[in-house]
């Protein structure tokens, strides 16, 4: 199951990020997946609570959303949505696109907590 070393990956990320600022633990996770990116969302779930266990950010909620399919026509320059079976252009039919977005799998943000007493100083 690779999406266990994705998620150690993500726990490295977030964890340097967090260190940058002084953050005392990572509340929320949020990473944005395309259907085409290999990686199911729901093993990146489950793999989570293993992958983040001892670290800065255990306790951290793991959001996930999905990301649509996009694509680009390249007989009549049409941008549209796709579905993951049919990369087809919805304005002219055409088989031959470009695929813009859907591949891609992005950490959108995280939510941090620092430390009261270092915040008053």
């Amino acid at each position: 199951m690779h999406e266990l070393s994705i998620c150690q990956s993500i726990i490295e990320q977030v964890t340097q990020i967090a260190l940058q600022n002084n953050a005392q633990t990572v509340t929320r996770i949020v990473v944005r997946i395309g259907p085409l990116s290999g990686v199911e969302a729901a093993l990146l779930e489950h793999a989570f609570p293993l992958a983040s266990a001892g670290s800065i950010a255990q306790d951290a909620i793991l959001e996930t959303q999905c990301l649509p399919i996009r694509i680009r026509c390249n007989i009549c320059a049409n941008e549209n949505e796709a579905s993951i079976n049919q990369l087809l252009c919805s304005a002219c039919g055409a088989w031959q696109t470009s695929l813009l977005s859907g591949d891609e799998m992005l950490l959108e943000s995280i939510e941090l907590e620092k430390n009261e007493e270092e915040s008053h100083v």
